[in-house]
């Protein structure tokens, strides 16, 4: 078991993983684009499948005139607390594996799962330099592809709002009660030996 960040484990882990937690009150601050990029190069070095890196990061700083058009990407409730972040990046995939063989390209199945662990690693990286990131799915994703020129055969899969937390009294009224980190389904909810459980 371990306890921190008002949570507790049920097996020992790093307190990393449970220090990690999505706010949506940020202090607006500029962020130096040195330590973006090193939140970015942790994302880099995710797992994929043979190694194909589907994942590609298109980002505004705060202090960059592309900042009020990527909030724009966003829907309505996510613009008034992440227009706050230092930082927003969209997490785009490829969903075709282009081989340089000359040969068209295929589906690509796990895409979306391996730019998810390029997300996870982001995340915990965002936490070891002092900031905190948490990503949406509330976002315009047919505008995000045009606008930010995403080539044919990638998809938006997430906008993330990365920047260091401010009190909770930043906040609208209506999202200061959930600006606490939140709890996890038990493990035997989600962990099945040899497989799914008859009642899940």
């Amino acid at each position: 078991m371990t306890i921190s960040n008002s949570r507790t484990s049920e097996f020992d882990i790093d307190p990393a993983f449970l220090d990690r937690w999505s706010p949506r009150a940020f202090t607006g601050e500029a962020m130096e684009e040195k330590d973006l990029l090193t939140i970015l190069e942790a994302a880099r070095w995710a797992p994929s499948a043979s190694n194909y890196q589907p994942w590609r990061f298109v980002y505004a700083l705060n202090t960059s005139p592309d900042w009020q058009d990527f909030v724009a990407l966003l829907n309505v409730s996510n613009q008034a607390w992440a227009k706050s972040a230092s930082a927003l990046v969209f997490l785009f995939s490829d969903t075709l594996s282009r081989r340089n063989d000359g040969s068209e390209p295929r589906p690509l199945r796990s895409h979306s799962f391996d730019t998810g662990a390029a997300w996870a690693m982001l995340s915990l990286q965002a936490l070891h330099s002092g900031y905190l990131a948490h990503a949406m799915g509330g976002v315009d994703f047919e505008r995000a592809v045009e606008l930010l020129g995403a080539p044919t055969g990638f998809r938006a899969e997430a906008a993330v709002a990365i920047g260091r937390r401010a009190d909770q009294d930043a906040l609208p009224d209506h999202l200061k009660a959930r600006e606490v980190p939140n709890g996890r389904k038990n493990l035997a909810d989600i962990a099945f030996a040899g497989r799914f459980p008859t009642d899940k």
